[in-house]
């Protein structure tokens, strides 16, 4: 579920999937994560030796 491991959050008993949406909440999850990492060193590169 949302590119966590299998089980992460699904293998807890008696947990609908709406529990296990609401209990991952607003967090970040890994290929969001990548995604804004990935973004941020490229803003970095194209920013490189330009003084602000």
């Amino acid at each position: 579920m949302m590119g966590l491991p299998a089980g992460h959050v699904t293998d807890v008993p008696g947990l609908t999937r709406t529990a296990q949406l609401k209990a991952l909440g607003n967090g970040v999850v890994p290929q969001q994560a990548a995604a804004a990492l990935q973004l941020l060193a490229a803003r970095s590169l194209d920013g490189a030796g330009v003084a602000a």
